[in-house]
């Protein structure tokens, strides 16, 4: 039985003309740098799936779990990407790593999301490839981490697999709740349900965590963070929300699929949202603003990232309006 919709609240609108034509409603949850919960909008201790914004704890656990993975290789393996050459090459170069190749990969073929990209394969009479899905380079990292391991990179997918049954075990650790459901991601990959709050207090751990720690899982958790923000073109693309983001205010950023959305300021500030539509087109907006209401980000900065955003509305060619944030 599917669960009840948890209380929620206005996050969101769309106005065209001056006219509110849509509206976002959704969850929000804003931890303080100590991890205090000092913004609750909605039911954050409901269950939701995070999607891709999972992915950091995903790369986390391949890390510990031993993988050989820095810099670019490192920071994609966490990556939403647009599926340029670019991206195609980083994952592929894991694989060859590992000695393996695209056809280990078990996430499904896809064409570039950036569309120069898929425009020149077409033009090359290139076709669909595992390489060009989105999460073709955590994919990647997780077949290097069975190699690694010894273990079979047949069925890394399956739940019950020694990775995806280490991957899991180190969620629990960072979120603090069983995971008590498993779904499976669009890329096939498992994803569990967890409450808002406890992904809001796993991403906070991430980005918060120094590369100097007396502990190995949070030295890892800040080496995935420094390759992210000095690669942010990885995560998603050149001009692309969670890439603009990272690069121009030092945000630890991630969106996930069905509207979710992650970030952390350089502070430590921590935001987790969830649209109950699973729209992505409002999230980062919705982030940023609270993240400037709480005192983490400027005025300036955010607006000046906001202008950036694919967040205006067209009619006749021309903007008459905006997607704007609601609180």
């Amino acid at each position: 039985m599917a669960a009840t919709p948890p209380a929620s609240v206005e996050l969101a609108v769309v106005e065209r003309s001056g006219f509110v034509e849509s509206r976002h409603h959704g969850v929000a949850v804003v931890l303080a740098p100590d991890g205090a919960e000092t913004l609750t909008l909605g039911e954050a201790t409901a269950a939701f799936l995070p999607r891709s914004s999972m992915k950091p704890l995903q790369a986390l656990a391949c890390l510990s779990a031993g993988a050989d993975l820095a810099g670019e290789r490192l920071a994609i393996s966490m990556a939403s990407h647009c599926g340029t050459e670019r991206h195609a090459e980083v994952a592929r170069g894991i694989l060859q790593s590992a000695g393996l190749t695209e056809d280990d990969l078990g996430c499904p073929a896809a064409w570039p999301s950036d569309t120069a990209a898929r425009d020149e394969l077409v033009r090359d009479h290139g076709t669909p490839s595992p390489l060009r899905m989105n999460c073709s380079g955590k994919h990647a990292a997780m077949l290097l981490t069975c190699v690694s391991n010894g273990w079979p990179t047949a069925g890394y997918l399956d739940p019950q697999h020694p990775l995806q049954v280490h991957i899991r075990e180190v969620i629990e650790r960072l979120v603090g709740e069983r995971m008590t459901t498993t779904a499976i991601d669009g890329c096939g990959a498992p994803v569990y349900a967890m409450s808002l709050v406890g992904l809001a207090r796993a991403i906070q751990r991430i980005a918060t965590s120094s590369e100097r720690s007396p502990f190995a899982l949070h030295r890892s958790a800040g080496t995935l963070v420094r390759a992210v923000k000095e690669h942010a073109w990885t995560i998603d693309g050149p001009g692309r929300p969670d890439t603009v983001v990272i690069e121009r205010l030092g945000v630890f950023s991630k969106m996930g699929a069905e509207g979710v959305q992650v970030m952390t300021a350089p502070d430590g500030t921590t935001v987790a949202l969830k649209m109950l539509d699973g729209s992505n087109r409002a999230g980062h907006a919705v982030a940023l603003r609270l993240l400037e209401r709480a005192g983490a980000l400027t005025a300036e900065a955010v607006a000046d990232t906001l202008a950036l955003l694919p967040l205006s509305v067209s009619g006749a060619g021309r903007e008459v309006g905006a997607i704007r944030c609601a609180v």
